[in-house]
């Protein structure tokens, strides 16, 4: 990352060498204006590929789920965590038995990879 801003440091101190030095010599503020040009345009191609590749791999977590349960008729539910859920959380009642319903389980659902399929 600091030899993409070095490079660009020293693009843009190029640039400004190539506009000082044109009314004395021209053949050098010409080359001076093309590696300004080259080191400017590479920098900041690296600089939007880095950006681009830090968007890509961007950590997304998984979703936390909490399980409702009904201790007698079995009447489950699972919906995504809310603040102060905990293990044993009294939710209502249930609506086939009138039973109050129970916070079971909170866990972080996980998607394993897909697997390759192996060639015979």
């Amino acid at each position: 990352m600091a030899v993409i801003f070095i490079t660009l440091a020293l693009s843009l101190v190029a640039l400004y060498f190539s506009v000082e030095m044109f009314p004395r010599n021209t053949v050098v503020a010409w080359y001076f204006l093309l590696f300004g040009f080259i080191g400017l345009g590479l920098s900041l191609y690296m600089l939007i590929q880095m950006r681009q590749r830090v968007l890509k791999w961007r950590l997304q977590l998984p979703p936390v789920m909490t399980i409702i349960e009904c201790r007698k008729c079995g009447f489950k539910n699972v919906r995504e965590f809310q603040r102060g859920d905990y293990i044993f959380k009294q939710m209502g009642t249930c609506k086939k038995c009138n039973e109050p319903l129970l916070v079971t389980g909170i866990y972080r659902e996980i998607k394993e990879p897909k697997k390759k399929k192996e060639k015979f």
